[in-house]
């Protein structure tokens, strides 16, 4: 049973697995990647994730999570064509800013990406992106709760040009970078 649509799950990696069907059906241990069918028997998602419990103790069984179809069928062939899936990258690790964070370390942001490294030859190194710098937004996309990082870039591909709007020593600035291709998670 379909008891939700477009849900998104915190990954606790960085980012959020957005667009999610919720489902009711009771899908077990080990059983994740199996389809989920509507009543047609036609496929409608790949279920991919259970909750077990939350942080108060409560027990949520049966509250699972799958990917809809058109989703993984985009990937599917994206991996037959090219022998794996690309995400696009800026060539950075970073710490996410939350405000608790800004109001720890006294950062001029509530929400944003603090770059703590640039990789060299990569698309942030040849854009002029530098280590303290804070990204503040993507194309005119905020960081913000419901805007993180990661969500937001991977919403483009490899090869696209895209605006980081930056804090750098206080003051905002624009940074055009074209986006490389990863074929890593």
């Amino acid at each position: 049973m379909v008891s939700g649509t477009g849900r998104s799950i915190d990954t606790g990696q960085g980012y959020q697995v957005e667009g999610l069907i919720q489902t009711d059906a009771a899908i077990n241990q080990g059983n994740s990647g199996g389809p989920l069918v509507n009543l047609a028997g036609e496929v409608i998602g790949v279920n991919n994730m259970i909750v077990r419990g939350s942080a108060s103790g409560a027990v949520a069984e049966g509250l699972g999570f799958a990917i809809p179809v058109n989703t993984a069928q985009a990937v599917a062939n994206q991996i037959v064509a090219q022998g794996y899936f690309s995400r696009p990258f800026m060539g950075i690790s970073y710490q996410a800013i939350s405000p608790d964070i800004a109001a720890n370390y006294n950062l001029p942001v509530q929400w944003g990406v603090y770059v703590t490294k640039v990789a060299a030859d990569s698309p942030a190194s040849k854009a002029g992106l530098q280590a303290d710098d804070i990204i503040i937004s993507l194309n005119n996309v905020k960081m913000d709760e419901t805007h993180n990082y990661l969500n937001v870039l991977y919403t483009y591909k490899p090869g696209d040009q895209v605006t980081l709007g930056v804090m750098r020593d206080g003051k905002e600035i624009t940074i055009q970078i074209t986006l490389g291709e990863s074929s890593h998670t």
